[in-house]
């Protein structure tokens, strides 16, 4: 039997706010444990929560991003559950009237563009962190995350293969950077996902039972996650089984998936509206304020970007993908003053390259748009080559000397003096009459022998174009 894989996610990001959703309590990472947690975040008889209006705003910014029907009325309810590191017994969430409803995003993969809905994106609290590393047979819990903002991300189930839900998935993550209202930091804990996973015979429209894989970190994880996921549901249903509606988790280090609790249904959470917090109201003025602060988007910007600079869609693509990615590029155009093309081929190829190798991100670049303009504006004006400036570039990441320093340090310069330059050609031919009379006879491949000669014996100094003009004179047939 041919199966079809149906999947959706729920993505949790991170609201970039200073201060938890209903306390005034630090968000930033990497405190000691429970010293960011005040008496709202741990539920203290007699506090009340009061909500953050930024992560109002953010939310909203997030929907108009996608077109998404904004509720004028929302509503914050209880989540019931009893959980070690959720002290309050219940986790404040929005259940019935969320603060973005449907809209959508198109994802591309293979070459097709496809639109994936989006069910919903609500408001929530962050629950605390259970620690089981560095304690024999007990479990610490560490409150710091209690409170913290989430914007709770629900897809339709539209995704038919991990490919796809690898494609959203970094499409919700470069959005929600782009808006500024999330750092998408995976490693720690700012962006993950849970799937939900079943699958169906082809042509039945009626879902199949689902299992969701919960806390994915990574992009590599999902796909791994889901194709795991989807093998072994195909295994049971084919070997006369049934499928458990349940909640997984994804060993990585086994490349597994295994149970860890029965999957509840809404009812089991006995959701109500929390008593403790008034409606959200949001105002035409609110929303019209939002959407004048909504940056160019991704995808404007790599249309912009072939539109204006007659890049291809591949290049435009991979420098709209961050906005400080994009910001490099065009400050870069602009600084240089060279032609968009070969600005795009360093930042795209040796700077990002250098970027990979060392691991870091393009806000880290050791060699700035300034510094970089300052190289290309030596190779627009023949001080120095193109294989040259690559040698320059590698001394550039691992110092802060300007270009025209380093050239001026090494004695880089470019050869331009034609007399020079003729002098050097003059004696290679002469040294090598085999060579010149396998040209004279037709073998135009031996003119790259000399070109290679010439730039060995200048130490790559010399000029390539009055290379190329001087030995065809002296090598004319």
């Amino acid at each position: 039997m041919q199966w079809e894989t149906v999947i959706g996610l729920e993505i949790h990001a991170q609201l970039a706010t200073k201060t938890k959703i209903f306390s005034g309590a630090s968000t930033a990472y990497g405190a000691e444990p429970n010293t960011q947690a005040c008496a709202v975040d741990i539920g203290l008889p007699g506090v009340l929560p009061v909500l953050n209006q930024e992560v109002v705003r953010m939310a909203v910014k997030f929907g108009l991003a996608i077109e998404a029907e904004i509720a004028n009325y929302s509503v914050f309810a209880r989540k019931n559950y009893f959980y070690p590191d959720l002290p309050k017994g219940y986790q404040i969430s929005q259940m019935d009237d969320p603060i973005v409803g449907i809209g959508h995003m198109n994802i591309e993969v293979d070459g097709h563009t496809k639109r994936v809905g989006v069910t919903r994106a609500h408001l929530e609290e962050d629950a605390g962190k259970s620690l089981h590393e560095n304690f024999q047979g007990l479990t610490g819990i560490d409150l710091n995350r209690a409170g913290t903002p989430l914007l709770e991300i629900v897809s339709e189930p539209d995704m038919r293969s991990a490919k796809e839900a690898v494609a959203y998935m970094r499409k919700v993550h470069q959005l929600v950077q782009y808006l500024d209202i999330c750092d998408g930091n995976m490693q720690e804990g700012s962006f993950r996902c849970d799937a939900n996973v079943s699958v169906r015979p082809i042509g039945q429209e009626e879902y199949g039972t689902r299992t969701e894989l919960k806390n994915i970190n990574s992009f590599k994880f999902v796909e791994k996650a889901i194709n795991i996921e989807v093998e072994r549901q195909i295994d049971i249903i084919e070997a006369g089984g049934r499928i458990t509606q349940e909640t997984r988790l994804y060993d990585a280090d086994k490349n597994e998936t295994r149970s860890m609790r029965s999957k509840e249904e809404a009812n089991d959470y006995r959701y109500f509206p929390d008593p403790d917090l008034l409606p959200v109201f949001i105002s035409e003025a609110l929303l019209a304020e939002v959407k004048a602060e909504l940056p160019e988007l991704p995808e404007l910007k790599r249309a912009r970007f072939i539109a204006d600079y007659q890049l291809d869609l591949e290049t435009a693509g991979i420098l709209s993908s961050s906005k400080e990615l994009a910001n490099y590029f065009e400050s870069l155009v602009k600084e240089s003053g060279c032609d968009a093309k070969i600005c795009s081929n360093w930042v795209t190829g040796d700077l990002i390259a250098a970027l990979n190798k060392q691991c870091l991100n393009i806000n880290q670049s050791p060699v700035s748009y300034q510094r970089l303009a300052g190289l290309l504006k030596r190779i627009a004006d023949n001080t120095i080559s193109g294989k040259i400036a690559k040698q320059v570039f590698e001394a550039m990441l691992s110092s802060e000397d300007s270009a025209d320093n380093i050239i001026e340090a090494q004695g880089l310069k470019q050869i331009t003096d034609s007399g020079a330059i003729e002098a050097i050609i003059d004696k290679i031919i002469a040294d090598n009459p085999a060579q010149v009379e396998q040209y004279l006879s037709g073998k135009d491949k031996v003119f790259g022998f000399f070109v290679g000669q010439t730039m060995k014996a200048s130490q790559g100094k010399a000029n390539p174009g009055e290379v190329n003009k001087i030995l065809k004179d002296k090598l004319k047939r």
